[in-house]
């Protein structure tokens, strides 16, 4: 394929993933959303933290176990300055980590909003035929690539899908049913557009 627009897409998820647990005011399983705040407790040399959430409806709160009696030693001071002065970005990583609240809970809601920051890189050609896409993550996301491509190109799903099979749509690494997996990082899409008609269209939407 010649004349390759390459883009990266820096993509970040917008809602953090949220605990389903058992209320006990409610009386029932309901969602718990972060708070954004720690909870830091000290007992001697020995340090506790805990991320704090929210129950939906009635604001009963669960502590998701970020630390535990880990003495005051082992943590760095950054790292302990910003548990205490609950650090946004801190924060936002513990509470997008799906892995471990998964391990505590077993149940979490997904959401598969994401941002997307487009930067193109090097000189775009107007005669372009092709994109390469290289997709960056934030963090984990539950999206679909096949969503993901088509809300940021205005191609239908089916059309890609066409494509993949037609192998003018490449993804690097590659994978049984790539389309229909979650975004991966590092992930390169390779899009041959030298026969479709809005060829120019797709390539302007896909740089943003």
């Amino acid at each position: 394929m010649s004349g390759l627009s390459r883009i990266r897409w820096a993509i970040a998820p917008k809602t953090a993933p949220r605990p389903l647990i058992n209320c006990n005011r409610c009386g029932t399983v309901k969602a718990y959303c972060c708070s954004g705040k720690f909870r830091v407790n000290a007992n001697g040399k020995r340090i506790d933290v805990w991320l704090i959430y929210r129950c939906i409806d009635c604001d009963n709160s669960w502590n998701f176990g970020i630390l535990e009696r880990c003495n005051r030693r082992d943590i760095e001071p950054e790292r302990l300055a910003a548990l205490e002065s609950n650090d946004p970005a801190l924060a936002r990583r513990h509470a997008f980590d799906v892995v471990a609240l998964r391990s505590r809970v077993g149940r979490v809601e997904e959401f598969p909003d994401v941002a997307v920051h487009k930067q193109r890189l090097g000189d775009t050609r107007e005669s372009a035929t092709g994109l390469e896409l290289q997709l960056r993550l934030e963090m984990l996301t539950s999206l679909r690539l096949d969503r993901l491509l088509a809300g940021e190109l205005g191609i239908s799903r089916s059309r890609l899908q066409a494509m993949e099979e037609r192998r003018l749509l490449v993804v690097d690494p590659e994978g049984a049913k790539a389309l229909r997996k979650p975004v991966r990082d590092g992930g390169t899409i390779l899009i041959d557009l030298g026969g479709e008609p809005d060829r120019e269209d797709i390539i302007r939407t896909a740089g943003g």
